[in-house]
């Protein structure tokens, strides 16, 4: 698959992890790959084991021109809704890779699904892109395996949510612990689940 729009410069991918989850930050990835040090193996992560994904991201890390991993709280998505707080965090994580390995500015942005965030370089939104495009595919990668690590983290705070089981989306075992349990500080009250079961 072809760029829709002719590019000079630096291209990066970005993608963001966490959208369905009923509890914890969802992440975004923005990734510049190095044409010169390909990496074999990217692909979208939900189609990848977590040991190959956690491999993989420490080659995106040491091998990418830039890279960045930025979020969006679980305030910020109550407050404006999750698309807007994926797109919120992915604006982030681009804008940090000018901060990152000697201000790496891309020219353009190549994002996973349909919606566009506002940028400083132009944008593409591309529709399974994490299976079309190496740099989306490393960003899908970073995201996905920044936020598990993070929903980890979380599980040593709330372990009687199993969030190290499920990484906070709605399976049967995190619906039986919110009607327990109640609602933590790191669950989406905005989420008709958590608003249904969850009020603490």
């Amino acid at each position: 698959m072809h760029l829709l729009l002719p590019v000079e410069g630096l291209v990066c991918g970005v993608d963001e992890a966490g959208r369905g989850p009923l509890a914890g930050p969802v992440l975004a990835a923005a990734v510049i790959l190095d044409p010169g040090r390909p990496i074999a193996g990217l692909n979208d992560s939900k189609k990848l084991s977590a040991s190959k994904r956690e491999a993989l991201a420490e080659q995106i890390r040491g091998t990418a021109l830039a890279w960045a991993v930025a979020e969006a709280s679980v305030a910020e998505i109550d407050r404006i809704n999750i698309l807007q707080a994926s797109l919120l965090a992915m604006q982030r994580a681009v804008a940090a890779l000018a901060g990152a390995q000697g201000r790496v500015r891309p020219s353009h942005a190549l994002v996973d699904g349909s919606h566009c965030p506002q940028l400083a370089c132009s944008v593409e939104a591309v529709v399974g892109g994490d299976g079309k495009f190496a740099a989306i595919a490393a960003a899908s990668i970073l995201a996905k395996t920044s936020r598990d690590a993070g929903m980890f983290a979380l599980h040593a705070s709330y372990p009687q949510y199993g969030f190290d089981r499920h990484k906070g989306y709605p399976t049967a075992f995190h619906l039986q612990a919110l009607r327990e349990h109640g609602a933590s500080p790191q669950h989406r009250r905005s989420f008709a689940p958590v608003a249904r079961l969850g009020e603490s």
